[in-house]
C-alpha cells in the first residue's frame, strides 16, 4: 500500500471527511484491520482565507507547496490538496515536488465524463464560479458545459460555506436554499450537479439532489485509494 499525503486543515471539517473516507475505503477493499496509510499536513485555515480573500495566491502556493514537499520528504507516494479552492495554486505544489499531485476536478470530470452527463451546475466557492482555473479545464479537457449560479446564488453558495459549513455549522435554512439554486439550475437545463466544495457534502448529499450529483470529497478519495491500492507497475501520470 502507497502512502497518501494530505495537505489539509482547509476546513478542518472536510478534512476529518477525508480521514475517514479514506480509512474506510481501504477497509473495505483490503478487508481485516487494514487501514490508510496516510501522512497529514494542516493549515491554520484562518490564514489561508485571509490569503485568499487578499488575492494572495502566490503566497497561499509556497504555503501549500511548501506542505506538499515536506509531505514528499516525510514518505508520501502521493499528494492531495482537501480543498477545490485551492486548487488554484495546484501547480506551484507540483513544480515543487516530483510524486504525482491527483487532482480533484480531474477526478470530478472523470466522473460525470462516464457517467454520461455533460451540463453541470457547480456549486462552490467564488473564487472557483467566478474565476477560470477549474473551470476553464473541464470545458476544454473533458467537454462539459459547466454552468454557476446567478450572481445571488453565488453569494449565499459562497457565504454558508464560510459562514457555516467551515465552522461546522448545519443549517435547515442554508439546505434548503442550496436545493432552491439546484432546483432553479435543472429547470435551465443542467443535468447534474457538481458538489464543488469540500465541506458541501456536510450540507447534502447526493440523495438530496434531483438530478445525479457528483460529491468532489468521495472522488478525490475514490482516485487516492486507487492510486494507493494499485498494482506495482500501475503507472499514474505526475
Amino acid at each position: 500500500m502507497k502512502t497518501i499525503g494530505l495537505i489539509g486543515g482547509m476546513s478542518w471539517e472536510s478534512t476529518a471527511v477525508y480521514y475517514r473516507l479514506l480509512n474506510e475505503g481501504v477497509r473495505e477493499r483490503v478487508g481485516g484491520l487494514a487501514s490508510a496509510k496516510l501522512l497529514l499536513w494542516s493549515a491554520d485555515f484562518a490564514e489561508v482565507a485571509d490569503m485568499q480573500a487578499r488575492g494572495a495566491w502566490d503566497e497561499a502556493g509556497w504555503l501549500l507547496a511548501n506542505a506538499g514537499y515536506e509531505l514528499e520528504r516525510g514518505g508520501a507516494d502521493c499528494l492531495l490538496i482537501c480543498t477545490n479552492t485551492m486548487h488554484k495554486v495546484a501547480d506551484m505544489v507540483r513544480h515543487e515536488t516530483s510524486v504525482p499531485l491527483l487532482h480533484i476536478a480531474d477526478a470530478t470530470a472523470e466522473a460525470l465524463t462516464q457517467s454520461g452527463a455533460r451540463r453541470p451546475l457547480l456549486l462552490a466557492t467564488r473564487y472557483i464560479m467566478e474565476q477560470d482555473f477549474y473551470i476553464r479545464p473541464m470545458r476544454e479537457r473533458h467537454g462539459l458545459d459547466v454552468r454557476v449560479p446567478d450572481a445571488a446564488g453565488r453569494a449565499d453558495v459562497h457565504r454558508i460555506i464560510y459562514e457555516e459549513l467551515c465552522r461546522g455549522i448545519v443549517g435547515f435554512q442554508s439546505k434548503a436554499r442550496y436545493l432552491d439554486i439546484i432546483e432553479g439550475a435543472v429547470r435551465a437545463g443542467a443535468d447534474s450537479v457538481i458538489f464543488g466544495c469540500t465541506e458541501i457534502g456536510l450540507l447534502i448529499t447526493p440523495q438530496d439532489a434531483p438530478v445525479p450529483a457528483f460529491d468532489t470529497t468521495a472522488l478525490h478519495v475514490r482516485a487516492a485509494l486507487d492510486f494507493a491500492l494499485a498494482l506495482p507497475d500501475a503507472r499514474v501520470a505526475a
